[in-house]
Formats: structure tokens, sequence, C-alpha cells
């Protein structure tokens, strides 16, 4: 498996000792290489294209990830949710893991965010959801990541860094047009949303509009 640092040493090599100014100006100019290269990598090649196939096509889909990954697989189940029905966060609260390799259904995704350095818990659980029967897409950020084998359709993102944690630049990307080509996909994504508009709306969810003068 490919080599990984940690957050601690990303800070030595990167971060430590070096002026505000300096530090800012080298994380700007990263950002702008990483965010170029992710859109070149997300136009020439159709991974994205064939997980979004995989999640519209799917009965109920199941969202993981433990750690940091957790933000990245809710930042998805949240925008999927929002076009499609049976979306579903696997976050140990209302919905545990158990819960889920207990009730593996045909037609069942499991949508898991595994990046470096790959937290146990996410890879048992994918691990044992796939023995079981289950279908598993994976985001990651390695072609020989672990659970890069078992995947049905997998997006494999290549973050960079210029401070003690790897740029979130080129795996929020990849969600987004993840997010994006399946809703478009999905039969009844249109209608879905307009629903939930109107009853936002209904509710009050999103504070109300200024008074007129």
């Amino acid at each position: 498996m490919t080599a990984h640092s940690t957050p601690a040493d990303r800070f030595d090599r990167n971060v430590q000792r070096r002026s505000a100014k300096v530090l800012k100006q080298r994380v700007l100019e990263q950002q702008r290489t990483e965010f170029d290269q992710a859109l070149g990598w997300a136009a020439e090649q159709d991974s994205i294209e064939r997980t979004a196939a995989l999640i519209v096509s799917a009965r109920r889909r199941f969202l993981i990830g433990y750690g940091k990954s957790q933000s990245y697989a809710s930042l998805l189940a949240a925008d999927l949710s929002a076009g499609l029905s049976g979306v579903h966060l696997v976050d140990g609260a209302p919905l545990r893991a158990l819960d889920v390799l207990s009730d593996i259904r045909r037609g069942d995704l499991l949508v898991a965010v595994s990046l470096e350095r790959y937290r146990r818990e996410t890879v048992e659980v994918a691990s044992a959801y796939v023995r079981h029967g289950g279908e598993l897409a994976l985001i990651t950020d390695a072609e020989d990541a672990p659970l890069a084998g078992l995947a049905a359709a997998r997006i494999v993102v290549a973050p960079r860094s210029a401070s003690y944690v790897n740029s979130p630049t080129s795996i929020v990307l990849a969600l987004h047009l993840l997010a994006t080509l399946t809703t478009a996909s999905a039969k009844g994504a249109g209608r879905r949303l307009r629903e939930r508009d109107a009853l936002a709306a209904e509710l009050g969810l999103y504070g109300l509009p200024a008074e007129e003068a």
C-alpha cells in the first residue's frame, strides 16, 4: 500500500516555523494547482458517471465514513437525499452499522468514503457488507487503498496538502459532481425537490424574509 504521512508529519514539513504570510501564499498556490488538476481529472475519466449510475439503480443507499470521512459522507448524503429517496447516513446514532449489516437486501448499496489514513471501522464494516452479499461504491484517495478491490465502482481522488491536513478541494469537487449527476439521472428528482421546497417554506426552516420598509 502507498505510504502515507500523519498530520504531525505534515505539520513538521509544511507548517512549523513558517510565517503566516508565507504559509498563506503556499496554501493558496497549492489550492489553485490542485483545483486545476482536479478539473482535468474529472473531465478525462468516467468513474463518477459509473458510480452515479450505481447509486441511481440502488433501492436503498447507505453512506458511511468514520473520522473526518464522516463529514464527507454526511455532505454527500444530504445532497443525494434532496433528490432521491432511500438515502441513509450510517452515523452510529439513529442508524448503526450493525443495523445495516443485519438487513442487507437485494438492490441495496453501501457508499463508503475512506480516505488516508483509512479508519479501521470503515474498512471493517464495508468489508463485512460485501462478504454478506452487499454491493459497495467507494470514494477514496489511492488505487491501492483498503476496500479498492471490493468496490463495484470507485472514485479515486488525489488530494494534496500545503498544510497539516490534506486539502478537501478535490474530494468536495468529486462529491459535488457525483451528487449532481446522480440526481439528474434519478426519476422523480425534480418533483421531490419541489415538494421539499414547499415543505421547507411551510415549516419556516430557512428564516423569515426581511420586512419591507
